[in-house]
């Protein structure tokens, strides 16, 4: 049994190095990996599965013909909550709840993107919550695509400065509290997500339970990340 675990591709249209290591790495672990999960944020953003921008031919395509030999799963990040049915077909992966909660031979792993678990960041929070919400999708997917890729694109550009004038801040990070509620509400798996671009390794600790959380590898510039699950249980690599 090998699974890997990838996020925060931000795939882009200005990040073509990013897609050529993608589909390099799809190349490279097709017939040698038993299921590939990408938890969330593989896209910069998503506007809709009627978008027909040329840049997402390449992983689309190449994403359909991974899935033929192995199963692909994908979450829904905080850049690309929109995808939906068509995607799969466009894709060939299979959308998948956050969380989930997978079982195998090496042990119980909650999958998630991350996200819900940044309670600090009160004004991302309510975002999510209007974002995630039915008739706020069907309202924005009314929109017309040419409208939705301009907002994307203005969102886009606020978060990018907000990086740039404050870098990586205490709330946008995954908070105790939130870690430790979601680990015993699943009865203390370990936790495997992305989001927070801050890849490392917890030990969380309540009373006598206790489960770690893996955080995985951001791709930015050329480089990446990825989570390894063998028979000598989780490690991490570099892209």
């Amino acid at each position: 049994m090998v699974i890997h675990f990838i996020s925060d591709l931000h795939l882009a249209d200005d990040t073509p190095e990013l897609t050529r290591l993608f589909l390099s790495s799809l190349q490279s672990w097709q017939d040698r990996i038993d299921v590939l999960y990408i938890l969330g944020d593989l896209f910069e953003y998503w506007v809709g599965d009627d978008d027909d921008s040329a840049y997402l031919e390449a992983p689309l395509a190449a994403m359909r013909e991974f899935s033929r030999h192995t199963p692909l799963y994908v979450m829904h990040g905080n850049r690309d909550f929109l995808m939906g049915p068509d995607f799969e077909e466009r894709s060939g992966a299979t959308l998948l709840p956050d969380p989930t909660l997978i079982d195998t031979t090496a042990g119980r792993f909650l999958l998630s993107h991350g996200d819900a678990l940044c309670r600090d960041d009160a004004a991302y929070q309510q975002f999510r919550a209007m974002s995630r919400n039915p008739d706020w999708q069907r309202a924005m997917l009314a929109r017309p695509l040419a409208e939705r890729h301009a907002i994307a694109r203005q969102a886009r550009a606020q978060s990018e400065m907000a990086k740039r004038q404050h870098g990586l801040t205490a709330i946008s990070d995954v908070t105790e509290d939130a870690a430790l509620a979601l680990l015993a509400e699943h009865d203390w798996p370990t936790l495997i997500h992305g989001h927070t671009h801050r890849p490392a390794r917890h030990l969380h600790v309540a009373g006598e339970r206790r489960a770690e959380r893996w955080v995985i590898q951001d791709w930015h510039g050329s480089a990446g990340g990825y989570l390894r699950l063998d028979e000598n249980g989780l490690s991490a690599h570099a892209l």
